[in-house]
């Protein structure tokens, strides 16, 4: 049993992991929060059950008293579940949402793994790691993990998606002096809404004849379409916008250049794609994950970090104006991006879930 909560974060790590079990004849089954939904016809599981959860957001007694009372729901739903569903093992994806179900697993004496995603471990996954079996890692070094639970931790990348390793053989293509050039742009609805604001107006100060070579895909709020739209044909850029691209891997593969935030799949495609970037991190987060992220892939040369705060318009210009005039930093950045790429993460990760099945029949 797979338990991730309903951002893509969490889900296309799950996702993955789905894949593979299934490619192994290993029945999966998805538990999760209700925001759930909108993955669950597409998931590859047997099964996608709905658990009650919510995520600490607020300080205030009065609101830690709800969250409280709902992640207990969550763990007396998900202890009742395991009890009728009997899984071999459950492997957790971070975040709130995962919490009851993985607590509840360790209450039974299932075999449990936590995956992070990210360069840091979350709280909630800091939450559970003395408790639970294995702890899976997408970085060699993982900032808060420690003590015990780095004894029981095992590297193994974080999984993409089958869609985006095919992808992943098409090769970088080099863009020439004058273009044409490809830019993608997308970040989740928070990424969707600062580049709606910031994109347009830095690549108005391009010189024309790049704007002219310009083709620029990008994600949008629902809300901000039209505004964009409006101020990239008033600047001579054509540009195709949607809320949503169901094939970002395609488009990934066809991009010159991302501009995006640094999200741990975010990332993680990107390196098994080998792609060039400029990350801009999501600012405030509580651990930084995002900017650790984000630092770790520019320190190896394969992406360009910038924090929201110093990012203006004049600065965006210029860094996408010199990188598309420079095809050849491009290239070394997309094949130092590719060198971090785990395409097998999967099948570590798959091979983990295997062993903790196997301890549990010897155990039985």
């Amino acid at each position: 049993m797979l338990a991730a909560g309903g951002t893509g974060g969490h889900l296309y790590p799950a996702f993955a992991l789905a894949q593979e079990l299934s490619r192994r004849e290993i029945p999966v089954d998805l538990v999760t929060d209700m925001r759930g939904d909108r993955y669950g016809a597409n998931f590859p599981a047997r099964a996608v059950y709905r658990v009650p959860s919510a995520t600490l957001a607020s300080r205030s007694p009065i609101a830690a008293g709800r969250t409280l009372w709902m992640l207990g729901r969550g763990i007396a739903a998900s202890y009742a579940l395991l009890g009728t569903v009997k899984p071999g093992a459950v492997v957790g994806f971070g975040g709130y949402p995962a919490f009851p179900p993985i607590l509840a697993a360790t209450l039974r004496g299932i075999p449990t793994a936590l995956h992070e995603q990210n360069a840091v471990l979350g709280r909630a996954n800091r939450l559970l790691c003395g408790r639970v079996t294995t702890i899976a890692t997408s970085f060699e070094n993982t900032k808060y993990l420690s003590g015990g639970a780095l004894k029981k931790a095992r590297w193994t990348g974080n999984p993409v998606r089958d869609q985006v390793v095919d992808w992943a053989t098409q090769s970088y293509r080099i863009p020439g002096p004058t273009g044409p050039y490809s830019l993608l742009v997308f970040g989740g609805s928070q990424g969707a809404r600062f580049f709606a604001d910031a994109l347009p107006p830095a690549l108005t100060l391009l010189p024309a004849a790049i704007r002219d070579s310009l083709f620029v895909v990008q994600q949008c709020r629902e809300e901000d379409l039209a505004r964009v739209e409006q101020a990239y044909r008033a600047a001579g850029v054509r540009a195709h916008l949607a809320t949503f691209f169901n094939n970002l891997p395609e488009e990934m593969a066809k991009a010159h250049l991302v501009i995006g935030r640094a999200g741990a799949s975010t990332v993680a495609e990107l390196t098994v794609m080998g792609r060039p970037a400029v990350l801009v991190p999501l600012p405030h987060a509580v651990d930084n994950d995002q900017l650790q992220n984000a630092i770790r892939l520019a320190e190896s040369d394969g992406a360009w970090c910038i924090e929201q705060k110093d990012l203006t318009a004049e600065r965006l210009a210029s860094v996408i104006g010199h990188l598309l005039q420079t095809p050849q930093v491009l290239a070394e950045a997309a094949a130092a991006a590719k060198r971090l790429g785990q395409p097998d993460a999967v099948v570590r990760l798959a091979d983990l879930v295997e062993d903790l099945i196997g301890s549990r029949v010897k155990s039985a």
